[in-house]
């Protein structure tokens, strides 16, 4: 996991730094782009492939809103290219609000035009990190999973952002079960492009013994909320504190987040302070 500066760290811990209790966010952030009307897609589109100094400041502005979190689960990033001026924005938002880890995929190249990614920001230390392709008909969906915990089983962490078309979104939700049936503790935290009652995510529920602890929190679009679009899945171990969408329209989505209580015995550790040449890249 690549690594920036030192931070103090949010939720329970014990003396030992380890912890049991964490605050969790998913977010999509649009590449940085601020969208708050329909109309925005249309008139906003060039913002899509080509630079703009208003895409840092919002970012700026969402670093704010994450500091706060332990773990935080980003899509639509840019992992740099023509329209972020070359700039990794997961890297980006680690430095600014100040996570310790970050680590990123990139799901989609399209040169230099666009990176297409799914990201990570941790205050805990991450003990394994793989990739995952998903299915569809049209390649760039992937899945993140990051292990957290040195204890067996421990927690897996995964990160999700699934198709617009349902087919394609059924076949990924099939690859995701086969994907979490391993794990015993995992949350799955994303934009799952369905609604908690559309059939493909209520019968990914039943399959895969996840649960939505709050249903109807609705993330999209940011201005007038009225989808359920984005969720985070635990599972039954995992004991689910609060859970609440954000009212912070800086992207077309509005984040999600959620407290919880880690299983009895499963501890996660903070992030070791990284070496000062790690930090060289932000001076």
């Amino acid at each position: 996991m690549k690594l920036f500066s030192p931070m103090n760290g949010f939720g329970a811990r014990s003396r030992s730094g380890a912890r049991d209790r964490l605050r969790l966010l998913s977010y999509n952030v649009q590449a940085g782009i601020a969208t708050t009307r329909y109309r925005h897609y249309f008139t906003r589109s060039w913002k899509h492939v080509l630079p703009h100094p208003q895409r840092l400041q919002n970012l700026d502005r969402i670093s704010q809103l994450i500091r706060d979190y332990d773990l935080v689960g980003l899509q639509e990033v840019d992992a740099g290219s023509m329209r972020s001026d070359f700039i990794n924005l997961t890297e980006y938002l680690a430095h600014t609000a100040h996570f310790p880890c970050w680590e990123d995929r990139t799901n989609r190249r399209l040169g230099k035009i666009a990176q297409h990614s799914i990201g990570f920001l941790s205050r805990i230390e991450a003990t394994g990190i793989s990739e995952h392709k998903l299915p569809g008909a049209i390649p760039g969906r992937g899945v993140l999973v990051v292990h957290l915990g040195d204890a067996q089983p421990s927690l897996a962490l995964v990160i999700v952002h699934l198709a617009l078309g349902r087919r394609a979104r059924l076949r990924q939700l099939g690859f995701l079960r086969e994907l979490v049936s391993d794990y015993e503790h995992v949350i799955v935290m994303g934009d799952f492009n369905a609604r908690s009652d559309s059939p493909e995510l209520s019968g990914f529920l039943r399959a895969s013994g996840l649960s939505e602890p709050t249903h109807g929190l609705h993330t999209y679009p940011s201005w007038r909320p009225q989808r359920n679009i984005d969720h985070i899945l635990v599972s039954p171990s995992i004991d689910v504190r609060d859970v609440r969408v954000l009212n912070y329209p800086l992207s077309d989505h509005l984040p999600i987040a959620m407290e919880v209580n880690l299983p009895a015995g499963l501890r996660v550790e903070r992030a070791a302070a990284p070496h000062r040449e790690s930090l060289l890249a932000y001076g």
